[in-house]
């Protein structure tokens, strides 16, 4: 059974505090920079799931890292350096409490939503006639409140984020702006990959009065993609599309009735359902890289970890 790394307890040097998110460990140094390590943690329906996956945090920390240098053209970013693999050191922004989720194509919760009748989502009026999975006539801007630990983020409209002062006008107007350059961007490359950006999430902040992008960025943790060929076919069919996303997690947890509720008892994870999920994390890495992925060595993550990232930051 291969190691993963699901706890880390860093001292850096200048280390002020550490958040420890769902995923992710955030160091922060000096009020100045984050040292935000990506951990082998694997959620689902707001869950920590109890098992890690060997090579997730490598597998996420390089994908965002290659599309983060990818965009720099689009908007800054808060990436300054990945001293380890599962590592990105950045500049601390003031995160706005929103994420801008953007969609290409109806699917997922919007469909769900959809389905029952709902006809307007976050202030977004959706078309008549709209089928799973289908295209939208242009991409749609979907944000939603950054939810404190263990509760659900809300979707939210622009009118009452500007309402309720989490972004000026002109904020948010480059947050949109960015945000859809971005897709476009993700939807390029994505093409080039034969794949479809199908719908992702974006999180900014500001930084010296400049707003910054932020997090993760076109991970299949914060996206969802399908594959571009026989997508056409399948959607004229009504038919499931072949995704590259966690989304195979899910619906794991779902067929052993999981669904996060309460009362509910995550299913078992043997070691052949954890290597399995690795095995589809590196499918997923090298469908949107285009690039073989290199394994790191795991003898001694945490101790791999605090040297490179204290060699870094001397």
């Amino acid at each position: 059974m291969s190691k993963a790394l699901t706890a880390t307890e860093f001292n850096f040097p200048g280390q002020k505090s550490v958040y420890h998110g769902k995923v992710r460990d955030v160091y922060n140094i000096n009020d100045e920079k984050l040292v935000m390590v990506a951990t082998d943690r694997i959620s689902a329906f707001d869950v920590v799931l109890p098992k890690g996956i060997p090579y997730k945090g490598q597998m996420l920390n390089q994908i965002a890292a290659k599309f983060l240098d990818a965009t720099t053209d689009i908007c800054p970013n808060w990436k300054l350096a990945t001293p380890d693999p599962m590592v990105t050191v950045g500049v601390m922004c003031q995160g706005f409490p929103v994420e801008m989720i953007v969609r290409g194509y109806l699917c997922g919760s919007a469909w769900r939503a959809y389905k029952s009748g709902v006809r307007e989502i976050c202030g977004v009026k959706l078309p008549e006639g709209m089928r799973e999975n289908e295209k939208f006539p242009t991409p749609i801007i979907t944000p939603t409140t950054k939810a404190e630990m263990g509760l659900h983020d809300e979707d939210i409209s622009k009118e009452e984020i500007l309402k309720q002062g989490l972004a000026t006008p002109e904020e948010y107007e480059t947050l949109e702006k960015y945000t859809l350059a971005l897709f476009e961007r993700g939807t390029q490359i994505a093409a080039e990959r034969g794949l479809i950006l199908v719908d992702t999430k974006y999180e900014f902040g500001k930084h010296n009065g400049t707003i910054y992008l932020m997090d993760e960025i076109h991970t299949p943790d914060s996206s969802r993609y399908f594959y571009a060929e026989g997508y056409q076919e399948r959607f004229e069919k009504g038919e499931a599309q072949k995704q590259l996303s966690k989304e195979f997690v899910r619906e794991w947890l779902m067929d052993n009735g999981f669904q996060g509720k309460e009362g509910q008892q995550v299913p078992e994870m043997t070691d052949e359902i954890v290597n399995s999920i690795s095995e589809r994390y590196m499918e997923l890495f090298e469908s949107i890289t285009g690039e073989k992925f290199v394994k790191a060595d795991v003898d001694s993550i945490a101790e791999r970890i605090e040297k490179n990232v204290t060699e870094y930051l001397k």
